[in-house]
């Protein structure tokens, strides 16, 4: 009897351990889709043909740490690292189109966000990042 009322305990451990482990993943799947759909309210996700179009009258930031945009960059960018987002986010114009980058896109994500709290409009995102960029670019010497 004794081993049966072990078994139990054990499955419902078990049980309630997994229905955890469910409740976490779908929280962070659901918090992953929230995430989405509000950078799809304050931007516009650009393949490399559209951003390279509408460069030239935006303000293109590079939001990856300064020793990977040293290590090279799109041409003419400047960059402003998420690291020092909060406080640097002021450098950039609301009145010009700003163009937004990282290796991917889930710092741009979160830096496109943040300007939109704060009043930015036309706020874009190269939706393959510059992992996959194949226009211009520029390296620093040093």
């Amino acid at each position: 009897m004794e081993e049966f009322a072990v078994l139990v305990a054990m499955s419902l451990a078990e049980i309630i351990f997994d229905v955890l482990g469910v409740g976490v993943v779908l929280a962070w799947i659901g918090w992953r889709i929230s995430i989405v759909v509000r950078r799809n309210q304050v931007a516009t996700m650009l393949d490399q043909d559209a951003f390279q179009e509408g460069m030239r009258k935006a303000q293109i930031v590079d939001v990856r740490e300064k020793k990977e945009f040293d290590a090279g960059h799109i041409l003419g960018a400047r960059n402003i690292p998420y690291s020092t987002f909060s406080q640097r986010y002021n450098e950039i114009r609301e009145d010009l189109p700003v163009y937004m980058y990282d290796e991917g896109k889930t710092l741009s994500t979160r830096a496109v966000l943040r300007l939109a709290k704060n009043g930015y409009k036309q706020l874009f995102i190269l939706s393959d990042g510059y992992g996959r960029w194949e226009g211009k670019t520029k390296r620093s010497k040093y």
